[in-house]
């Protein structure tokens, strides 16, 4: 696969410098803005190119902490650390989503132009370039989204920066921004064929994906976000508050209703089971729930480190090779499980594998992400850190999700539909089993709740917590309740009263791939073993472990109320500021339409 690039700045904020240097290079492969569009073979080089340009490793490693599922475990000093914390200035903010996300913009704004200003379509080819134009403006939603919910208010480039006229780009309004995305996605929908009708895999757009992108955008855009007057950048006006046109709100509420909804009725993608999720995305499989993913395999594009970084800890002189995971889940996460809850031992991997190719019981404060761990492989990948491993951008349960939330919102209160929803996700949870689900919440409030708690279950570690805390104004009260969890679990007081406090367990050999493994059996203590205990297990081959001590593979730390790690959990966090990154001061200084416009209360 070929990246046919337009331009060569990493952003529209550094085109000052950069694009009158693009203005005088040669064409790459003989192929620019103009003669793209003479074959859709062409066209579709350029789309590819686009869609490199559409993730970050930000997305899921820095911006996936600091949540209540996940923090980081680097250095205090670590940037990505740092930001997981809440701890950043204009110096250090981030810049990979910001600068990959308008690469990709500016590439399909090239594709949209071009497209839309074709006029002699042969009708042999019509379906290949609606396809083509319908991908461009769902790129242009997606990237924008990506931008908007960490960034706020942000340049909105619609047209190739050479058409621009000026070089320069100031803030404009996040709704604007999201209302353009909305329509795009519309658009998008349009053109775009249903899954059952394109040949394209799920790494590209089709009519179910765009419609639940449409779903997540229109979510956002109603939900809360960190504002201030754009006119005087006055840190008395910051506030945390959704739009103020309460008619638009509820519009685009039915909006994610209805687009969701569309995906539900079409009965293309469905639930399977949760396990089989993730263990076909770390084999390069397709199957009916995951709606969209980026592209890894063969390809490993953007250094994308899927099941690295944000996987299980494996020794590098395992059978499996190095995994190095910069990310742990928050100790009581693990707790926020129900019993027979599947997800819980899916998403949550239990075990290391050490030098000696040997499962180890992780502690409660090195227990890793399971999803993307490299043992469920059929093989080990190109490297140790480029593991072939795609990412998963939207599945069919976000779907339900995100109508029983929206239904929820747009009515007061769930309908039937809505209830069905979310039962039918935790239905799937606890593998069929309705004595579990529970009752479905029938208020207002309590329904939502239940939503805001499902989705920390359902799509734990897939990039979306942080700014879905944010969308429902409740980041610095959600995040300052789960320290205090931890805080608790570290001194068994109030739910954590009977965690276990001594495990046992038996280390077995890990040496196979496609791991049947799912989690470490244990027998559980609640308070420390007698010596006759202790000779007893251990005379039958079992290893014993107390959970809030340091002895795991990865981050051996104990988990102490006085320990330094657990009070700089989320140290620099300040409600009404830290819900949005200040631009970089890098953004600033080559664009000066952005000079002026810092977030004011950096």
């Amino acid at each position: 696969m070929k990246k046919l690039i337009f331009i060569y700045g990493a952003s529209l904020t550094l085109m000052l410098s950069s694009c009158e240097k693009f203005l005088d290079l040669p064409p790459q492969n003989g192929y620019n803005s103009e003669n793209i569009f003479d074959q859709v073979s062409r066209a579709e080089m350029a789309l590819e190119g686009a869609y490199t340009s559409t993730f970050s490793n930000e997305l899921y490693y820095q911006f996936g902490m600091g949540t209540d599922e996940c923090i980081s475990i680097e250095s205090e000093t670590n940037s990505k650390n740092q930001v997981s914390n809440y701890v950043y200035n204009p110096a250090t903010s981030p810049t990979s989503t910001y600068t990959s996300m308008y690469s990709g913009v500016e590439q399909v704004n090239v594709l949209i132009k071009g497209i839309e200003g074709k006029t002699n379509v042969a009708d042999n080819e019509r379906a290949q370039w609606n396809q083509i134009l319908g991908e461009a403006y769902a790129i242009r939603a997606k990237n924008m989204l990506n931008v908007v919910r960490f960034f706020g208010d942000v340049p909105y480039p619609r047209i190739p920066v050479v058409d621009a006229g000026t070089f320069t780009a100031s803030r404009v309004s996040r709704d604007t921004i999201l209302d353009g995305c909305v329509s795009d996605l519309q658009k998008a929908i349009e053109l775009l064929p249903w899954k059952s009708e394109s040949t394209n895999s799920i790494e590209r757009f089709n009519k179910n994906s765009a419609y639940g992108i449409l779903a997540r955008v229109a979510l956002y855009a109603a939900g809360y976000s960190l504002r201030w007057d754009l006119e005087t950048y006055s840190p008395a006006s910051v506030k945390l508050g959704q739009r103020t046109d309460q008619a638009r709100v509820k519009e685009l509420y039915k909006i994610a209703r209805d687009a969701a909804k569309a995906v539900i009725d079409r009965g293309e993608n469905d639930l399977i089971d949760y396990e089989t999720v993730f263990r076909d995305v770390v084999n390069g499989k397709y199957n009916k729930e995951s709606m969209l993913e980026y592209a890894q395999k063969g390809l490993n594009r953007n250094n994308a480190q899927v099941g690295y970084t944000n996987g299980f800890f494996a020794h590098q002189n395992s059978f499996y090779a190095k995994a190095a995971p910069q990310m742990i889940a928050l100790p009581s996460y693990y707790f926020e499980f129900e019993e027979g809850d599947k997800r819980r031992d899916v998403a949550i991997a239990n075990y290391s594998v050490s030098a000696t190719s040997q499962y180890h019981m992780n502690t409660y404060s090195g227990n890793t992400i399971g999803k993307f761990r490299v043992n469920w492989k059929s093989e080990t990948g190109p490297a140790v850190n480029r593991r072939d491993i795609n990412w998963i951008e939207l599945r069919f349960s976000d779907i339900l999700l995100m109508f029983a939330e929206a239904d929820n919102e747009f009515n007061n209160a769930p309908s039937q539909d809505a209830k069905d929803a979310l039962k039918r996700v935790r239905l799937r949870a606890f593998k069929g089993d309705a004595s579990k689900v529970g009752t479905i919440a029938s208020s207002y409030q309590d329904f939502r709740n239940a939503i805001i708690q499902e989705r920390k279950l359902e799509l734990g570690f897939e990039g979306w917590r942080r700014t879905d805390l944010i969308r429902w104004g409740i980041l610095a009260e959600k995040l300052a309740a789960s320290k205090q969890e931890v805080m608790d679990l570290a001194t068994r007081t109030g739910r954590y009263a009977n965690a276990d406090l001594y495990r046992a367990y038996k280390r077995t050999d890990a040496k196979v791939f496609l791991d049947p493994k799912v989690a470490l059996e244990f027998v559980s203590f609640k308070s420390e073993p007698t010596s006759l205990e202790r000779s007893s297990f251990i005379s039958q081959g079992y290893t014993i472990i107390r959970m809030h001590s340091n002895e795991s593979l990865s981050y051996a730390n104990e988990l102490t109320a006085s320990a330094v790690w657990v009070k700089n959990i989320f140290r620099g966090l300040e409600k009404n500021k830290s819900e949005l990154f200040p631009l970089n001061t890098s953004f600033i200084d080559n664009n000066p339409g952005l000079r002026g416009q810092q977030h004011p209360l950096y």
